[in-house]
């Protein structure tokens, strides 16, 4: 587009000897509709199609014109270019020096001088042209200096060193600019090139570690995340240090980049670019990071729709992440050539050093090199002998043997896939006992893995868009991966005690590995994936030359991997049938371990706020029970009730000293058995001194903090009254207390025995007394009818001014399970997680007149998985139809209109 037409300086009023001052108000008003009608402009031929490359292009030559006639202007009005001509050159420095603007992109730019005038002249000049860029509503950076200036300043300063680089002439002397030109070219940036490099691959490192170390995060940084702006341009600052280029073009003359590269290069520059114009003119600001608000407009913006159960938004972040990993790719390569020199004398220094390490490979200088590249081509199984080397050897990968898999991925077909010492080098890495994580997540991302194991591309940048998942399933799966590597080596032992110890009982650790790899395999077909994933693993398996047994073990884990974390968060641990029954599911003991195993490495590589002591106790509680009941051989209940009366007799000895005899057994009798079959001894003593408190009071609590799990445990002792639960959750969620489970107990003596696990909100232990105090004496209020839970929630619930990361809503499903439990009606709750949420469920629960028994509490970042064993009001499970349908929509329908 041409502005030159169009330019500010036709509306500008006539100077007429007023001074620049003096039209400033008319000169304001013709830029602001300047810019107004050059946007408009521009941003219709972005919604026409334009390439992104265009679109920056004009948004820069637009900002040329309005600053080159501003500047122009100024110096002509205010007689001051008798003082500066000759003297002063205003400079594009960064993004605008490359040409390169987006919508609302910073413009820096810079006042260069010759130290000849005096620095206030140079300095009103600027504060007159910056002052009136800003009242624009420009971000405008600056800055006032000398060619000695930014040589000393580039000197200590990689950030300036960088600026310098992509400088561009605006107006005023050209000969100063040419003078700073051949300074940064051969003053500056050769004397430290080599530093430069190092300071901008470190700098490299640090943002990854800010913005994010992997490609796939959830809600990616478009400029400075990997994968993106930022990538490319280091790649570029990198190689224009190292080989001295005004245009990338150059370099394929030069024979560092290839034609087809060069082709990667613009394609995947303008792709970023025009992503992130979208985003500039859609929230009209700067705007980087793709959040979910974002990425669902962005899709429906490039032309995305739903497939079935595969979300528009899933489809676009996918092709986001496969972008986001060419650029990675480019950039890694392009920076890793201009490191990689002197090439051929160490070719000739390597014949005599380097280490033979079988099948035409060498280890030299910690690297794994292949000289003769052919054998290769020659014999493909080399290619996973490389990988398999490489970690035995404890070396990296020489960025040629990179692009030599890269290049050489068309060999692995399925002649390859089926080759017998191609499989056993792949087992061989997982049976490694270091190096199995890093292994596969090089394997991955040179896209070997995805060949290898086609299966493998369902999940590749698969999305899943929620709060709870933070990566896509491959690194998912990697990151779990990486956890069982750290179990089965015995690293993690003083987080994962009882993993730990179990892993060293594990008969084929590979066979593990493989679990964890491919237990979401199933994810890229839509619903139900483990039984999807289950359904490709005897193909996998016959293909690997797994034997029967390990293809059927194999297959058993992929298809239950989320049965051990559903009952172990959202069932009942003292219902003995129950419990009995998933270790007949179970079979034998190496399926528990290894379903055991795969579940803490799955829910570990979720995400660091997934998990937790609480989840860690209720996973090793549910291992333990069905470890006794299948190493016992028998799937008999024992005799409850034998059981029960000999905990009785047990108990009334502990505490004999302290209670009548006669008080005790009156009390531990009326106790439901489930609760004595399923608690500690020494804790049925405690409780049994808090309910003879009862006699003398209406309300008894005790609070026992637990640092090393995290939480406090409540144990509430009262007489029963009708809706008492939903009174206890109102009374903790106004005090900003999380409740992580719940056990409920109710004596035949109408006592309730509660006993509640505790932390934050945001996961800590609460310590302060006061607060306990409190919330102490507001449930004795409310029980009182002194004080009401209702108007204590909805005080704590006020809405707020501030606004709320934008995430992805979780539909509210209400689940009934009639099957589970011989005595209670199961509900599961699953919806997005709110203040009082928890009240808000038990208060309705007590309106339809059900009787909670057990809950489970389960929240999931922005999610809640709710369950609730309820009864009738005479003591039943609820079985009749239409009252099922009306416990589910009502549920449905209140914690939707609870806003």
């Amino acid at each position: 587009m041409d502005f030159s037409s169009v330019s500010p300086a036709h509306s500008f009023p006539p100077r007429d000897g007023r001074s620049f001052d003096e039209r400033r108000p008319l000169l304001l008003a013709a830029c602001k509709q300047f810019i107004t009608d050059s946007r408009q402009a521009v941003h219709s031929r972005h919604d026409a199609g334009a390439s992104g490359t265009d679109v920056v292009h004009w948004l820069a030559r637009m900002m040329d014109t309005l600053v080159t006639d501003l500047f122009a202007d100024i110096v002509t009005a205010d007689n001051t270019a008798a003082a500066l001509a000759g003297h002063l050159t205003l400079v594009a420095v960064g993004g605008y020096g490359r040409g390169e603007l987006n919508p609302f992109s910073d413009v820096d730019i810079m006042f260069l001088h010759d130290g000849t005038v005096p620095q206030e002249t140079v300095e009103a000049f600027a504060q007159k042209l910056l002052y009136f860029l800003w009242d624009l509503r420009l971000d405008v950076g600056y800055s006032v200096r000398t060619a000695a200036d930014c040589v000393e300043l580039a000197a200590a300063d990689a950030t300036i060193k960088t600026a310098l680089i992509d400088c561009r002439f605006l107006a005023g002397h050209p000969p100063l600019f040419d003078t700073l030109h051949k300074t940064v070219f051969r003053q500056i940036l050769p004397k430290s090139s080599d530093s430069f490099i190092k300071e901008k691959i470190a700098e490299m490192r640090r943002r990854r570690g800010k913005y994010g170390a992997t490609i796939y995060l959830l809600e990616p940084n478009l400029k400075e995340g990997e994968g993106g702006l930022r990538d490319l341009q280091t790649a570029l600052w990198v190689a224009r240090v190292k080989y001295k280029f005004d245009t990338i073009n150059e370099l394929v003359i030069k024979g560092v980049l290839s034609e087809e590269e060069l082709e990667v290069y613009h394609n995947a520059l303008d792709h970023l670019w025009r992503m992130r114009n979208e985003m500039h003119f859609h929230t009209g600001r700067k705007s980087d990071q793709l959040n979910f608000d974002l990425q669902v407009h962005m899709a429906r913006y490039f032309g995305y729709t739903d497939r079935g159960r595969v979300l528009a938004v899933e489809d676009f972040m996918r092709d986001f992440y496969r972008h986001a990993a060419r650029v990675e790719h480019f950039a890694s390569t392009l920076v890793s050539r201009c490191i990689w020199r002197d090439e051929g004398a160490l070719k000739v220094l390597g014949y005599f050093v380097r280490r033979p390490v079988g099948e035409g490979c060498f280890v030299l200088k910690g690297e794994l090199i292949v000289p003769d590249e052919s054998v290769v081509e020659k014999n493909p199984a080399v290619l996973m002998h490389i990988f398999e080397l490489a970690q035995k050897h404890r070396v990296t990968l020489n960025i040629r043997v990179k692009w030599l898999v890269r290049r050489s991925l068309h060999l692995v077909n399925d002649k390859f896939r089926r080759n017998r010492a191609v499989n056993q080098a792949f087992l061989n890495i997982l049976r490694s006992d270091k190096g199995v994580a890093d292994t596969l997540r090089l394997m991955h991302h040179l896209e070997f893995l995805n060949e290898y194991i086609p299966e493998f591309e369902h999940i590749y940048c698969k999305v899943q868009h929620d709060l709870y998942h933070i990566y896509t399933v491959d690194i998912h799966t990697l990151f779990a991966v990486e956890q069982i590597e750290g179990i089965l080596n015995d690293t993690l032992s003083r987080e994962l005690p009882l993993p730990c110890r179990v892993a060293r009982q594990i008969g084929k650790r590979e066979l593990l590995i493989l679990s964890v790899m491919f237990h979401d395999i199933g994810k890229g077909e839509g619903g139900g994936h483990a039984e999807k994933g289950a359904a490709m693993i005897p193909t996998i398996a016959r293909r690997m030359g797994l034997s029967k047994e390990d293809s059927e073990r194999l297959e058993f884990l992929v298809r239950n991997h989320l049965l051990f974390a559903h009952i172990a968060q959202r069932r009942d641990l003292s219902d003995e049938k129950m419990i009995l029954q998933f270790a007949r599911q179970m079979g034998t003991s190496e399926n528990l371990k290894m379903l055991y195993l795969l579940t803490v490495a799955d829910v570990r590589a979720v995400g660091s706020d997934v998990w937790t002591t609480w989840k860690a106790s209720l996973l090793n509680e549910l291992y333990e029970k069905a470890f006794n009941i299948l190493e016992r051989g028998d799937f008999k209940l024992e005799a409850g009730s034998e059981r029960a009366r000999t905990i009785r007799r047990t108990v009334r000895e502990m505490v004999e000293y302290d209670i009548p005899a006669v008080t005790a057994r009156e009390e531990l009798r009326a106790l439901p058995v489930r609760y004595l079959l399923s608690t500690p001894l020494a804790d049925i003593a405690d409780h049994l001194r808090l309910l003879v408190r009862l006699e003398s009071s209406d309300l008894v609590l005790q609070v026992r903090h637990e640092p090393e799990h995290g939480y406090s445990t409540i144990t509430i002792c009262t007489f029963d009254v009708y809706g008492l639960f939903a009174m206890i959750t109102g009374v903790m969620a106004a005090g900003g207390m999380n409740i992580l489970g719940a056990q409920i107990n109710t004596s035949k003596k109408g006592k309730v025995l509660d006993i509640l696990q505790v932390n934050s909100p945001q996961g800590f232990l609460i310590t302060d007394e006061n607060r306990w105090q409190k919330a102490e004496d507001d449930l004795r209020k409310v029980l009182h009818g002194t004080l009401s839970v209702v108007e204590m929630v909805e005080n704590r619930h006020r809405p707020t001014l501030l606004t709320s990361k934008p995430a992805p809503r979780v539909p509210t499903r209400v689940e009934i399970d009639n099957e589970v439990s011989e005595e209670y009606t199961v509900i599961d709750i699953y919806a997005h997680d709110k203040v009082g949420l928890l009240y808000l469920i038990t208060s309705t629960l007590n309106r339809l007149g059900l009787y909670i028994g057990v809950s489970k509490i389960s929240t999931k970042v922005d999610q809640v998985a709710d369950v609730f064993y309820v009864k009738d009001i005479f003591g039943h499970k609820i079985i009749a139809e239409d009252k099922l349908n009306d416990i589910k929509s009502t549920l449905a329908a209140a914690i939707d209109d609870w806003t």
